[in-house]
């Protein structure tokens, strides 16, 4: 079987029964079912959940993106071997260990293969509610140029990069474009401070007031369980991104759950913990692979510049990374999810054949 095989790269025309379009994500397709195969598949299966609850198959890829753009390597190589299982496999860890703390449920409610999630539709908060525990990255470069200021929270000066922060911060941005709120561009992922929030809760998809610091809590809780297990791995969570929502539970009520993916390698920033008390920063997450193509590419600006989204799609589209490069990524995040779930993981050797046959055998999902 061919590297290529091995990727699952397009993930968004399996024969799966839907009477609506699949939504295709940067990395993640998601196929809504009927409502006979959502109501059937809760019956039968016993899901936790209200018996008229649309279900749908969201199905991870292999694609990596960076800088809004997806990048692919030479061979028809065009997604990262075992990706998919890694970011999937260490979501499903955080998630059971969020459960078994009592800190929330996720929108996930079965997991039929390595690459798929059975989900219950949530409606989502529109924020990407990040954490920080150390300056580096994008806050770093804004600090360094003289901003103090992030999302209302006022940093003092003196700060050395990839240091570590006084406290957690929460700097939340938009997700989506939202209109109408005073103050805050109509534009996507733009930083927010909890003042908007607050005076705005209903426009971002709260609830209730009470619900801002119920998401907080579940931000702290949920960075603080991630952090406290990676580092008995001697790995520093060092900043990461959460994603919330809410569903209804069996009896009709309403509550805030995880949902997306939690503390992966897409979604954070990890660091060896013995590399960084020797003063050198080795990601094991995607920033390595970002800092290579900033380090690589002969104008770094054409992927930091906003204002050149076209030159960056064409270097994306137009540039086949070498294998190698390809598999430096695979190893990082393969070797990062077998630490984080303890033991080896089963890379598929053709995941596209597999899904079908599980979901036409077990679910009876297949057109």
């Amino acid at each position: 079987m061919s590297l290529a095989n091995s990727v699952l790269a397009v993930n968004d025309n399996l024969p799966i029964r839907t009477d609506s379009p699949v939504h295709s994500g940067k990395v993640r397709s998601v196929y809504w079912l009927t409502e006979s195969d959502s109501r059937r598949l809760i019956e039968q299966k016993g899901y936790d959940v209200p018996a008229d609850t649309p279900l749908a198959i969201m199905i991870i890829s292999d694609r990596i993106s960076a800088f809004d753009c997806i990048f692919h390597g030479e061979n028809d190589l065009n997604g990262v071997p075992g990706k998919g299982i890694a970011l999937n496999s260490i979501s499903n860890h955080w998630f059971k260990l969020f459960r078994e703390q009592g800190l929330a449920d996720s929108h996930i409610l079965d997991i039929p293969h390595p690459f798929v999630w059975i989900v219950q539709k949530a409606r989502p908060v529109k924020i990407e509610a990040i954490c920080r525990q150390y300056i580096t990255g994008s806050m770093w470069r804004a600090y360094a140029k003289g901003e103090r200021e992030f999302c209302g929270i006022q940093l003092p000066d003196g700060l050395q990069k990839d240091q570590k922060l006084p406290e957690l911060l929460i700097t939340p941005s938009t997700k989506g474009i939202l209109t109408g709120i005073p103050g805050v561009p109509e534009q996507d992922d733009v930083n927010i401070t909890r003042d908007d929030i607050v005076n705005n809760y209903q426009a971002f998809g709260f609830e209730s007031i009470a619900d801002i610091e119920l998401y907080e809590k579940l931000l702290k809780q949920g960075f603080a369980v991630i952090e406290s297990a990676l580092a008995e791995l001697d790995q520093i969570f060092v900043d990461t991104k959460f994603e919330f929502g809410y569903v209804k539970d069996k009896n009709g009520q309403s509550k805030l759950i995880y949902m997306d993916e939690v503390g992966t390698p897409d979604s954070s920033r990890i660091w060896d913990g013995a590399a960084y008390r020797d003063g050198k920063i080795i990601e094991n997450s995607k920033e390595g692979f970002r800092q290579m193509l900033l380090n690589n590419f002969p104008d770094p600006d054409i992927l930091l510049n906003k204002d050149r989204m076209t030159e960056r799609s064409a270097l994306a589209r137009d540039n086949d990374l070498p294998t190698e490069i390809m598999m430096d990524v695979s190893n990082t995040y393969v070797g990062i999810a077998e630490k984080v779930v303890g033991h080896k993981l089963n890379l598929s050797k053709n995941p596209r054949t597999e899904i079908i046959a599980i979901l036409r055998d077990q679910f009876d999902l297949i057109i």
